[in-house]
């Protein structure tokens, strides 16, 4: 839903009407000291907030860490709850349970918080949980749209808070160590960053009237900041993803690690002063709007970063449910990886954890592995009460973030081009060419007639990195943030 400023503004008021009616159990004032003491007996106390998915890796991995306790769980479907509170107290740990998150946050019982839920709660639940006085550990993306993200930076800052971001490669030590070994220059100077999500994404089908949402799950909560409208496809979870209202895409989705590993590579600590996007929804019709095949353009200033998404196979007779996972396409080695190409040579990472350098005739010359515990690191950051030793602060994630929403942004205003037309339009940019030509190569062999199902060219933009706004373009700047719903909507001052 589009909006302008002033329209937002008033929306942002009632929300924060509705906040200011909750208990605060801490002001800014009166928020945990740095270098105090948090929980009971030392013990971090931990929340976490929808697990139907990668949720259930925050609950693992918390209860791994030395001297934390998980005390609470959130979800808003009972039968999801039920589960997993059951598992876990025949493993001998009880828990509260709770169902609307705004109660969870209530508790003085809990000192930190870390939320899976689908994208569309992150940022609200991330800003609630600073101005409650608690520590945030937030899946990525951590927003799902630009303002929204800046906007949980900013309440981070003013509550003093501690907000760690879901993007694990940041405390890999071998990814660590391959970063900083690249950008010193060792294969020259970086010419080009290339972030490549190549994973398989069939049809989530077609339906032709609304599905019934299961009575376990509290329909209205589950919307929150968006419109609570009849559910338009055959599950309501996990495919949220592949619909604009409520997910970002696999740009937005797996594309997030790799796009923010690639920043990481240039450097860059601003959304990108250029950005434009190539792709659609191709191989089947269904009822995700998100593209499954696209290219993105980031014109940073020293090297451009091109990101790739990829959901079909590697061709039409892969398009086998039981083929399709184990045949997908790669680029120099890497199907959901990066690739760094660089005046004398090029750098492959394959993984979360992993890099191979090649020097300028392919030959390998340095292999880079290891991986650490990213809620560790966020655990060590709480109890020291200094955000520096994140190692994926809050600003990394909305950073990383804003360049999949500004990418998605540039498609979702895009026009559609025969073949002839988006080769004239791309040709002068070599890179992007370049990948351009290779992703309708791919179309190809999967069947796509480019002719009858045309690419989408999205809108040049420009923004402004400081204040992250387009420049003269209002229509892509409505999309820069969410109308939201009375008590569920990002406040315009946190």
């Amino acid at each position: 839903m589009k909006t302008n400023r002033r329209d937002f503004l008033r929306a942002s008021a009632l929300a924060g009407a509705s906040l200011a009616a909750t208990p605060r159990l801490f002001s800014a004032e009166s928020a945990p000291a740095p270098g105090s003491v948090i929980g009971a007996n030392g013990d971090i106390r931990v929340a976490v907030i929808g697990f139907n998915g990668r949720g259930k890796d925050h609950i693992s991995g918390f209860k791994g860490v030395k001297g934390v306790r998980l005390v609470a769980l959130c979800d808003v479907d009972s039968e999801v709850m039920g589960k997993e509170a059951q598992r876990l107290a025949d493993a001998g740990t009880p828990v509260k349970t709770y169902t609307d998150v705004r109660k969870l946050l209530e508790s003085s019982e809990i000192d930190a918080i870390s939320t899976a839920t689908p994208n569309h709660w992150h940022s609200l639940i991330g800003i609630w949980g600073c101005q409650l006085g608690k520590d945030v550990y937030v899946e990525k993306p951590v927003s799902h749209n630009v303002w929204e993200g800046r906007q949980l930076v900013n309440a981070a800052r003013k509550y003093n808070r501690i907000v760690q971001t879901g993007t694990q490669s940041r405390s890999n030590p071998g990814l660590r160590e391959a970063v900083e070994w690249v950008r010193a220059g060792n294969l020259g100077d970086i010419k080009l960053v290339t972030g490549l999500c190549y994973k398989p994404r069939q049809s989530i089908g077609k339906v032709t009237a609304p599905t019934p949402v299961p009575a376990t799950i509290d329909y209205d909560l589950w919307c929150g900041p968006t419109p609570v409208h009849p559910l338009m496809r055959q599950k309501l979870h996990y495919d949220w993803h592949w619909v604009f209202e409520t997910g970002n895409g696999d740009l937005g989705n797996q594309g997030i690690h790799q796009m923010d590993i690639a920043r990481w590579i240039l450097g860059e600590e601003a959304v990108s002063p250029v950005v434009f996007s190539v792709g659609g929804r191709f191989g089947y019709i269904d009822d995700g709007n998100t593209p499954n095949t696209q290219v993105v353009y980031h014109g940073y200033k020293n090297a451009p970063l091109i990101f790739e998404v990829r959901g079909l196979p590697k061709s039409k007779e892969f398009q086998d449910p039981k083929l399709w996972n184990a045949n997908m396409d790669d680029y120099r080695g890497s199907k959901i990886g990066v690739v760094v190409e660089c005046a004398n040579g090029r750098m492959v990472i394959p993984s979360y954890d992993s890099a191979i350098a090649y020097d300028a005739s392919g030959q390998e010359v340095k292999r880079f592995k290891g991986g650490a515990d990213h809620y560790a690191n966020f655990i060590e950051a709480v109890r020291a009460r200094d955000p520096k030793k994140l190692n994926a602060d809050i600003l990394e994630g909305h950073l990383s973030s804003a360049l999949c929403h500004t990418g998605n942004v540039s498609y979702r205003l895009g026009e559609n081009l025969s073949p002839g037309a988006l080769k004239e339009r791309v040709q002068g940019n070599a890179s992007m060419a370049d990948a351009v030509g290779r992703m309708t190569t791919h179309l190809s062999a999967n069947g796509v007639d480019l002719a009858k199902t045309p690419v989408t060219l999205g809108a040049l933009l420009h923004m402004d990195p400081t204040t992250e706004r387009f420049e003269k373009n209002g229509a892509a700047n409505n999309q820069l943030a969410a109308e939201g719903r009375p008590g569920f909507t990002v406040p315009a001052r946190v």
